[in-house]
């Protein structure tokens, strides 16, 4: 009887709909919550990984205007560029 006693005071019934609306009917439930948040970390990894690559980008652009054989070294590896008296073999690994 206790528990029935319990149920019947209107604020603990009121308490309770406002709970159970706000975890799963409301816009803003525990579950979009939990996928806001795990995108969210997803996001910022994305966002560490294209910091370091920018980073990258601008040491090799520094280097490019400074050190002529890292020129010609970009240019040979990442555009198969060569010499006009070389010939160029392109061995592909499985």
């Amino acid at each position: 009887m206790k528990i029935i006693r319990f149920f019947r005071n209107k604020y603990i019934l009121v308490s309770i709909f406002f709970i159970v609306w706000m975890l799963f009917f409301d816009h803003n439930n525990l579950f979009l919550h939990l996928q806001y948040r795990s995108e969210l970390n997803e996001l910022k990894q994305k966002k560490k990984y294209y910091l370091e690559q920018i980073e990258k980008t601008r040491q090799d652009v520094e280097m490019m205007k400074t050190n002529p054989a890292w020129k010609e070294k970009v240019a040979r590896e990442q555009y198969l560029m060569k010499k006009d008296n070389e010939d160029l073999y392109l061995i592909r690994e499985n």
